[in-house]
């Protein structure tokens, strides 16, 4: 992980192996996240891959040794990769995939779990396990659901298919695609424009827009949490600076 004031850059690093995700990747990813989570100086976050390419799913070879049985196979699941996609998920600050190359399996997953993806025009994208002979957990399905639903959620997994970018962003799948040469200007030109905007009323959208998502009723506790904004240093800074014809300065309180 990489800072530059407000925006931090999680970079996947596998060289070699399509930067495919090992138990220890996993578990990084998912300390990495906390940690920004809790740092409020963060505005933005960018998750990228090593060497042109984003991810591929996961490292095969570890399969024999961490996934050998029933116990192994939900441990793996439930205790290792559902907890760092959630951590992705939950992340209070904007997080904007940059996808280069391969994003299959696990990193479609991590992909699914960011709010913005920015796909280069070469990247390729699929979730192939049933050739592995295996479904997709569920704790893992939540977040490809949610972008794309249950006909186009099941299209990938029982096709097995790996598509294009053109395809992925017709699905749904991706914010916008770019020529591969533009991906990590883009994706920073996104970041840029995240963090120009209140760092509060863009973590009251993601809080709020998770809950709507879920179906479940709004209560009196989400309407405070929405109108909170109301007596923030944030608005007060929005409305004087647009008042005063000037760029506002945000601090996120």
């Amino acid at each position: 992980m990489t800072r530059e004031e407000g925006l931090a850059w999680v970079t996947l690093s596998h060289p070699g192996r399509l930067n495919a995700i090992t138990i220890s990747m996993w578990e990084q990813l998912r300390s990495v996240f906390d940690a920004l989570s809790a740092d409020t100086s963060v505005r933005c976050v960018i998750v990228r891959g090593e060497g042109g390419q984003f991810a591929a799913g996961a490292d095969i070879r570890e399969f024999a040794q961490q996934r050998g049985n029933m116990a192994q196979v939900r441990r793996y699941h439930q205790h290792i990769l559902a907890p760092a996609l959630m951590a992705v998920a939950n992340c209070p600050h904007p997080v904007v995939a940059q996808i280069d190359g391969v994003c299959v399996g696990g990193g479609l997953e991590i992909a699914c779990q960011c709010d913005l993806r920015i796909a280069g025009e070469s990247a390729r994208f699929g979730v192939p396990i049933n050739k592995l002979g295996f479904p997709m957990a569920p704790d893992e399905m939540r977040g490809l659901l949610a972008l794309v639903g249950r006909a186009t959620t099941l299209a990938i997994l029982l096709e097995g298919r790996v598509f294009d970018a053109a395809e992925a962003r017709s699905l749904g799948l991706l914010t916008r695609v770019v020529p591969d040469t533009e991906v990590a200007a883009q994706a920073r030109a996104s970041a840029d424009r995240i963090m120009r905007g209140a760092p509060l009323a863009a973590r009251i959208n993601k809080r709020q827009s998770r809950h709507l998502q879920q179906g479940a009723p709004l209560e009196e506790s989400h309407y405070q949490d929405f109108f909170s904004y109301a007596e923030s240093q944030d608005h007060r800074e929005g409305v004087s600076a647009f008042l005063a014809g000037r760029a506002p300065v945000f601090t996120g309180d």
